[in-house]
């Protein structure tokens, strides 16, 4: 199924969240957006040139809307991350399916089945207690903004979708979006100091920016040619992952609300690939026999 792509795409999320933790001690937040965008574009160029594909696309305007609205989506997270425990502001984050789930039944009409939501539902719950966020009275506005991030990426998922369904190939929506990602990051960083780039840390940017290129290849093909709702049950995998790579690498010890909420985020996405594959098998013709 197309929509298991948000699961390999939720691993390579998932590792490069780990080089980012190691390369933020060397770059600022606004670099590393930067390196990302940089060598994730140039693996989609490979990408298109191995397919004997051309970077020109006739979608330029789809693309403006996609890459405008995933760098402000990720603006928005990056200062949420600044003044907000970081599980607050990755919870927050997070609830992009929920408003993908609304912009659904909203914009463009496909009122999703309750079976289908409750699953998304379900994952964000999850998401919530293994995160465990918290939130102070002075915190209310980074609060708005890292909820906003959520709502923005919702529109960026949704662009993502319109883009592979006008026939745009995967690699091609990838680039753009480094495009303006990469161009985003100059502006942020125009008041900011560069940091050297060494042999002892390139390793760690181009692990940034490839794990990334992985994951955006991998949720594009989800999010354009499997089920969104499944896709977005399934985009819980990542804290998941992220979850284990902590206890594996730094030893993190998680409570039991946290393991309950993976048990949560697992059972969300199996139940909403069973119920899509159902789906589909309803859906295919039937053969018939002579």
């Amino acid at each position: 199924m197309q929509s298991l792509w948000m699961v390999a795409a939720g691993l390579s999320f998932a590792l490069m969240g780990v080089c980012v933790k190691y390369a933020a001690a060397q770059f600022t937040a606004a670099e590393l957006v930067f390196y990302r965008a940089l060598v994730q574009m140039a693996f989609a160029w490979v990408v298109l040139a191995r397919m004997r594909l051309p970077v020109r696309t006739a979608h330029l305007g789809m693309h403006v809307h996609r890459g405008v609205a995933g760098f402000v989506s990720l603006f928005m997270f990056y200062y949420a991350l600044t003044r907000l425990p970081v599980a607050t502001a990755m919870t927050l984050n997070y609830t992009s399916p929920v408003f993908l789930t609304l912009l659904l039944a909203w914009y463009a009409r496909e009122r999703p089945g309750p079976a289908l939501a409750a699953t998304v539902l379900a994952g964000f719950a999850g998401c919530v207690l293994l995160l465990q966020p918290t939130l102070a009275p002075d915190q209310v506005w980074p609060a708005a903004i890292g909820l906003a991030s959520g709502a923005t990426s919702a529109i960026s998922y949704w662009n993502v979708r319109a883009l592979v369904r006008a026939h745009e190939p995967e690699a091609r929506v990838v680039f753009y979006f480094g495009l303006f990602a990469c161009l985003g990051a100059l502006l942020w960083m125009a008041p900011q100091t560069w940091h050297p780039v060494t042999p002892a840390n390139v390793a760690l940017l181009l692990g940034v920016g490839g794990f990334g290129g992985l994951g955006q290849l991998a949720m594009t093909r989800a999010y354009g040619k499997g089920s969104a709702l499944v896709a977005a049950a399934l985009s819980y995998s990542g804290i998941v992952f992220s979850s284990v790579l902590g206890i594996l690498i730094w030893g993190d010890v998680l409570p039991l609300p946290a393991w309950l909420g993976i048990v949560l985020i697992v059972a969300a996405g199996i139940i909403a690939t069973q119920r899509q594959a159902r789906t589909d098998r309803r859906a295919a013709p039937q053969s018939t026999d002579d």
